[in-house]
């Protein structure tokens, strides 16, 4: 029997380890390729502008004259805002879930957590621009307008058109779409914690506060921090949402109620349309930024999580 194995052991091992290093091979090799065409695509347009396509926020495709600064800085903005919202509410239903929900419950709210996250993007784009962005403004946003001074810092910050499409709405609606996703990895992390550590914490007489904050976060804080980067990244970017949403203005965003508009929702919104070879290279200069951007925040992600090992 051992002496008929051998030789098939022999000859199986070569072609996994052949299969794994071709599939491992080939994802690099598509990750360079996708960087090389973008820095292809995108030449003409960052020879032409230089620095100052990162900085100007002009975007005019009659005068072939293109800034990214406006669709950066909004994309930052969402991302940032959308992840702020959504990141204490998905720890918060994660430790509900795992800590003090009754199971009788616990499945379905799971279940139905699970399912928000496998909504498609556009519905919760189409939900905000017909549903929450008119209540937004109806209930929230125009209140706030009329009762703070323009002039004071309040009614700078929350100046612009009380429409609801504007960079605040769009973090909303981000922060929506994250959540579930954010909240359904918490709980498996959660769920991985060995139930004697939470025992032996309460043991000890630790309130529920204090064995959730003082043990348990910690003992999951790495993947913690791969879930707010993972996160973080989807966010960054999101299109077909926030291209409902935002209001698509190019311009430097001065308020929280201002349109503006991301990379991604101003690389969908205009390509299809670009006939000019400038308006197609800054399209196409924008998709790597947005490169660049996601790939700094998953490598910050990888960095974070090297110096927690120990």
């Amino acid at each position: 029997m051992a002496s008929s194995a051998a030789p098939k052991k022999d000859l199986v091992d070569p072609i996994f380890r052949a299969v794994a290093f071709s599939a491992a091979t080939m994802l690099l090799i598509t990750l360079g390729g996708l960087i090389i065409s973008l820095i292809i695509g995108g030449w003409p347009a960052l020879s032409k502008f230089g620095f100052s396509f990162f900085t100007s926020t002009t975007w005019n495709p009659v005068t072939e004259v293109f800034g990214a600064a406006g669709p950066i800085t909004g994309t930052l903005i969402t991302a940032v805002l959308s992840l702020a919202i959504a990141l204490p509410i998905a720890i918060f239903i994660a430790v509900f879930l795992t800590q003090f929900c009754p199971k009788i419950i616990a499945q379905p709210i799971s279940t139905a957590i699970e399912l928000l996250a496998g909504i498609p993007s556009i519905v919760y784009g189409m939900w905000g621009l017909f549903v929450f962005a008119p209540w937004f403004a109806r209930t929230i946003q125009l209140p706030i307008i009329t009762s703070i001074p323009a002039d004071s810092f309040w009614g700078k910050l929350f100046a612009g058109v009380p429409n609801g499409a504007n960079i605040f709405t769009a973090s909303i609606i981000l922060a929506i779409m994250i959540l579930p996703y954010m909240a359904a990895v918490f709980r498996e992390l959660f769920r991985s914690i060995p139930p004697q550590v939470r025992e032996a914490a309460f043991g000890l007489g630790c309130t529920p506060f204090e064995v959730v904050s003082t043990v348990l976060i910690p003992y999951v804080k790495k993947g913690m921090v791969g879930v707010v980067m993972l996160g973080f990244g989807r966010a960054l970017g999101e299109t077909m949402a926030v291209t409902f949403i935002i209001g698509n203005a190019h311009g430097f965003p001065n308020s929280l109620f201002s349109s503006g508009s991301t990379l991604a929702s101003t690389i969908a919104n205009e390509f299809a349309e670009a006939t000019s070879e400038m308006h197609l290279a800054s399209l196409i200069a924008l998709g790597l930024v947005l490169f660049l951007i996601t790939f700094t925040v998953l490598a910050i992600a990888r960095a974070l999580l090297s110096s927690q090992r120990y």
